[in-house]
């Protein structure tokens, strides 16, 4: 039976993207041969580097290697290079995943625009399925709470719960291991995100623009920090964190994705202080995530 294959189309951008990138190329690598797929990447030219060597930011090659993807990373978080990206893309939904005190995480989901609700509440009914089996509804338009409850009765194995943003402000912050998935009107997702276990120890943050057809956006959530370019000492975990968000939601990859997001969350006991060697660390733990990965939750709604 020959193996899944994936394109990938990788923009390392400039800074501490080529860095990250390199660890995230070898982690996805290291996790494909384990979980039995193939991911192609394709290293394009983008942003900085892109402009210096052709006169554009985002050359024509570029843009048709990545409309042919599957899925696309970015190594570092950017609104104007998301602009670019997302005038061709047919992108609905944000998602923050949130990682903390090592085996820990949750969700956050809100459409990009009012046109998406009905697309965003679907996904996240599903993650949730794939998930923990809880969701719950932050602020959700009463407009929407009639998909909502249709959703429901659809997965009757959820957990659903509605809270008002006053609400869930709170055990966000000092509780999250409440939450599972979390659907959110855009205006409040980027403050869910900065709050949610903001109070660990430990704390990765990767993110992500959906689509319902190939291919959705991943990265972390770090920019492109030029002070520490070069230097060897960027933290690589967001991004390993980011290449894992996009083997779960982009590639339907969820094994693979929990074996490489359980390893980030191991390696965070023990930071290495160098880029390379703290993704040395994640890899360590990839053989002792994997097992516990084969037994990821399947989907449990009807």
């Amino acid at each position: 039976m020959s193996r899944r294959a994936y394109t990938v189309v990788c923009l390392a951008r400039h800074g501490i993207g080529p860095e990250v990138m390199a660890e995230a190329s070898r982690a996805l690598t290291a996790v494909s041969l384990q979980h039995g797929f193939h991911v192609d990447e394709r290293h394009v030219p983008f942003g900085a580097d892109a402009l210096t060597r052709f006169g554009r930011s985002f050359p024509l090659s570029s843009r048709s290697a990545l409309l042919g993807a599957d899925a696309v990373l970015v190594a570092a978080k950017s609104d104007a290079a998301l602009t670019a990206l997302e005038a061709d893309l047919d992108l609905r939904t944000s998602i923050s995943r949130v990682r903390y005190e090592g085996r820990a995480e949750l969700s956050i989901l809100a459409p990009l625009g009012a046109e998406a609700w009905e697309w965003t509440l679907e996904r996240a009914f599903s993650l949730a399925c794939e998930s923990r089996g809880r969701i719950t509804l932050v602020g959700v338009d009463e407009t929407w709470q009639s998909e909502a409850a249709r959703l429901e009765l659809q997965h009757d194995g959820l957990e659903v719960e509605r809270l008002t943003p006053q609400e869930a402000m709170r055990p966000l912050i000092f509780t999250p291991e409440r939450f599972d998935v979390v659907v959110c009107p855009p205006e409040l997702s980027r403050t869910a995100v900065e709050i949610a276990a903001s109070l660990a120890d430990r704390r990765t943050v990767a993110w992500g623009r959906l689509a319902p057809t190939a291919p959705s956006i991943f990265g972390p959530a770090h920019g492109v920090a030029d002070s520490l370019a070069g230097q060897g000492v960027a933290d690589p975990s967001s991004m390993l964190l980011a290449a894992a968000l996009m083997l779960a939601e982009g590639l339907g990859e969820r094994s693979g994705a929990a074996t490489l997001s359980g390893a980030v969350g191991l390696a965070g006991d023990a930071r290495r202080p160098s880029t390379r060697g703290h993704a040395d660390l994640v890899l360590s733990q990839l053989p002792v995530t994997a097992a516990n990965a084969e037994f990821y939750r399947e989907e449990a709604c009807g």
